[in-house]
């Protein structure tokens, strides 16, 4: 694709781009940026509801699109750099080889318990894999145990070089470094939030944050009635994941994370209560984030705030005990 004579500005629905790239992957926004053309990308939802006929049809499309550039109200969305892109294939490569090796992991742990052996976590020590080894087995479930063992070892060996690499890219970002100062927050999951939230001051406040990951509740209202249903669940599934999983971490080492912890556990079950500690830690990473602060300065500015370390001061004898988990 060659760079037009004269200057124009594409402008696409978010729901187009697919369709677009298909048929000309030269006409990805990115490569877009590269020969000097500005490119907008569109909210669909907005746009559409920015039309009130439900008739649709492409010339009306672009008539419209053209009339909220020329009101100065196209509703463009932010686009992730090329670098986000490639550190997010890293995130959701690891990802994904951490789920096989948990279905591997789930397979050996049925052959264990079926003959009887019961070792927990330590099943998967040498010395527990050495016992699964010697179960005396029929030919064909000695060979899918062979099997399963065998990939279990070559999943570890990769999902190692995987979490190699995302410490390595962590450690090279100074916002990353910043996250994983909050204890239960490791380079995988201090990654995952930079790459996946991108600018953090596109988001208003933690509530537009919320929404973005899909942490708040559903709603279904009519007239005076509130009806609250599951979270949205829209947004990156992993960081959600991510977000949760350190949350269980963080609730042990922060005070006031444990104490809302346990007041939401009471209030309203263990499931909830997870949920509500992943937003609150990720609200967390936000504001670090967009401030760039580290968590000894978040803390401060809460003591300074409420006059007590109600924003999740350690404790002197739990400053030294940050193990970086996921």
């Amino acid at each position: 694709m060659r760079k037009p004579e004269t200057p124009c500005l594409p402008c696409f629905s978010r729901s187009d781009l697919s369709c677009l790239f298909r048929w000309s992957p030269a006409a990805e926004p990115g490569g877009l940026c590269e020969l000097g053309i500005e490119c907008r990308v569109g909210h669909p939802a907005t746009i559409r509801a920015a039309e009130p006929r439900k008739q649709k049809h492409d010339r009306r499309d672009a008539e419209l699109i053209l009339k909220l550039l020329v009101e100065k109200r196209f509703p463009a969305i932010w686009l992730p750099s090329k670098e986000l892109l490639d550190l997010r294939a890293l995130l959701l490569h690891r990802h994904q080889w951490v789920r096989i090796r948990t279905r591997i992991q789930n397979a050996l742990q049925a052959i264990a318990l079926a003959n009887g052996l019961r070792r927990g976590p330590s099943l998967w020590s040498y010395d527990g894999q050495a016992k699964i080894a010697f179960l005396p087995l029929l030919p064909h479930a000695s060979y899918r145990r062979s099997a399963l063992q065998g990939l279990y070892r070559k999943m570890e060996e990769e999902i190692e070089n995987l979490t190699q690499q995302v410490a390595e890219q962590a450690e090279q970002r100074c916002r990353s470094r910043l996250l994983i100062t909050h204890p239960g927050v490791g380079p995988v999951t201090a990654l995952a939030t930079e790459v996946f939230l991108g600018d953090p001051r596109r988001f208003v406040d933690g509530k537009a944050l919320a929404s973005y990951v899909g942490l708040i509740p559903g709603e279904r209202s009519s007239g005076r009635r509130q009806r609250l249903g599951k979270i949205t669940k829209q947004g990156s599934p992993l960081l959600r994941f991510l977000w949760g999983e350190a949350g269980t971490h963080a609730v042990r080492r922060d005070p006031e994370l444990k104490r809302f912890y346990r007041r939401k556990l009471v209030q309203k079950g263990l499931g909830k209560a997870r949920v509500a500690v992943a937003r609150k830690l990720g609200i967390r990473l936000w504001i670090m984030l967009r401030d760039e602060i580290d968590y000894e300065e978040f803390c401060r500015r809460g003591q300074k705030q409420s006059g007590e370390a109600c924003a999740g001061m350690p404790e002197t004898r739990m400053v030294n005990d940050r193990r970086a988990v996921d």
